[in-house]
């Protein structure tokens, strides 16, 4: 018995598949220049940086900068302080977001399309435009200062785009899967715990990560709110090595770089849940 052999496809390059790809290599080397550029900086010792005329790459690579930066200032409570307040208020968000984005995608209620108008319209205001109002709403609940009014200022302000981008993700889900575990037995709730949302991962990890990092990276709010080491999250941190007379550029370069760190990370380990997140609803 003679076995037959599949010749194997061959790849066509054509024109357009060579320019795409070409296109992509340079935009993402675009993207990623600047962090090039503040790790080769971050790698300098600092008579190279402000040597005349500049250099592109370290005569001396200075390895120890990512050393020294710790001692230059307590950069471990600071990433002990984003942690705290960002994974605070990512959880705050995700147990608040979930059932009220179920619901809008199972019940079509009175006002449904202005409520989620109205989530959306709060995606518009910046929290950087009304620090005032919520240096004043924070003042006046003692909150100063604190972890808690920090917790509390991104919740509320990440809360509307993970109600709308969970909605849409429920909504994809056929309603027939939940009806079925109704006539298992399951009541709504274990329904929602046992089987939305497993098939829900890619909608989870995407509101999860994009709230953690808003509450990671902000800045202005942060500042504004907090004024002691102890409660200061890394962003605002960081700028203790800007001084009046000189900043130190090699220890900036290398603390951002370890403040990127943590969500770089986390992208990698979710990065399958969050392309599926990002692209549902696209195809029906």
């Amino acid at each position: 018995m003679t076995s037959i052999v599949v010749p194997k496809r061959q790849k066509r390059f054509t024109g357009k598949k060579v320019s795409l790809a070409i296109s992509a290599w340079i935009l993402g080397f675009l993207f990623f220049a600047p962090y090039f550029q503040m790790l080769l900086t971050a790698l300098k010792p600092k008579e190279e940086i402000t040597s005349i005329p500049p250099t592109y790459f370290p005569k001396k690579w200075a390895f120890e900068n990512f050393i020294g930066v710790w001692k230059e200032i307590p950069l471990g409570t600071f990433i002990k302080s984003s942690f705290i307040i960002s994974l605070s208020a990512t959880l705050i968000v995700m147990f608040i977001a979930v059932p009220a984005a179920y619901y809008v995608a199972r019940n079509d209620f009175r006002g449904r399309k202005v409520f989620l108008f109205l989530v959306l319209v709060t995606q518009m205001f910046a929290p950087t435009a009304l620090v005032i109002g919520i240096f004043r709403e924070i003042a006046k609940l003692n909150l100063v200062n604190t972890y808690l009014g920090l917790i509390l200022v991104y919740a509320a302000f990440n809360m509307a785009f993970s109600i709308w981008i969970l909605s849409s993700f429920f909504a994809s889900i056929p309603q027939e899967v939940e009806e079925a575990a109704w006539i298992d037995g399951c009541s709504r709730l274990s329904t929602l715990i046992r089987i939305v949302l497993p098939l829900s991962l890619p909608g989870l990890a995407t509101a999860f990560i994009f709230t953690f990092i808003a509450a990671w990276n902000e800045f202005v709010i942060a500042l504004t709110l907090t004024s002691s080491p102890e409660q200061e999250p890394l962003t605002v941190g960081l700028t203790a090595l800007i001084g009046f007379y000189q900043v130190q550029w090699q220890y900036l370069f290398a603390g951002s770089l370890i403040a990127i760190a943590p969500v770089v990370v986390l992208f990698a380990l979710i990065e399958k849940w969050l392309v599926g997140g990002l692209t549902a609803g696209s195809v029906k």
